[in-house]
């Protein structure tokens, strides 16, 4: 069962992936983008260097994407496959662009598979505020506040555009309330 585990910066994802792996020992725990050889080059260029064309930045996650799936995704579809971020990411960061277009792009690379359940934790206005000020930040949190909440949209807009079971879960409640809401959504 492939699981992708969404939300904004600060959500806590990075959290929630370290307290599941406790929990389901056997999983494979992946990332997006960056984790295989390829996409960790690709993940600097996308954090540090400055990116004019939207096509461009687009399309460096799209072959994250199809690298990560080849090597990562595809070969372990019959385990429990866990996920930070995926393809509803890649479609919701692509701001601007036909969604029939992202969506036909990114079933390319993924060779039509779809996460069977995606979790969204969603953060409001006020702890992202503090979580960011409790950080340096990246090229995306330098976006700003209005940015990432409107993308937090998005990524909600996208999970329910593609039919992805799902469950939203607010972000600032304590971590185990996340993690017990989590375990319960997967083993339904």
């Amino acid at each position: 069962m492939y699981i992708a585990l969404e939300g904004i910066d600060t959500a806590g994802k990075s959290t929630q992936i370290t307290l599941l792996k406790e929990i389901f020992k056997n999983a494979i725990f992946t990332f997006e983008p960056g984790a295989t050889p390829l996409g960790q080059q690709i993940r600097e260029i996308l954090l540090t260097t400055e990116i004019l064309s939207s096509k461009a930045e687009m399309l460096l996650f799209l072959a994250d994407r199809a690298e990560h799936y080849a090597s990562v995704i595809a070969p372990n579809v019959d385990k429990l496959l866990i996920s930070d971020r995926s393809l509803i990411s890649g479609i919701a960061y692509a701001k601007g662009f036909d969604f029939q277009l992202l969506e036909s792009f990114n079933a390319f690379v993924m060779d039509n598979m779809l996460p069977n359940k995606a979790i969204l934790l969603e953060v409001d206005k006020q702890t992202l505020e503090y979580r960011l000020s409790q950080k340096g930040k990246d090229k995306i949190e330098q976006r700003g506040i209005a940015y990432l909440l409107e993308l937090q949209e998005r990524l909600k807009e996208t999970m329910l555009h593609l039919n992805v079971e799902s469950l939203s879960i607010n972000a600032s409640l304590p971590r185990d309330s996340i993690t017990t809401q989590i375990v319960e959504f997967i083993n339904s």
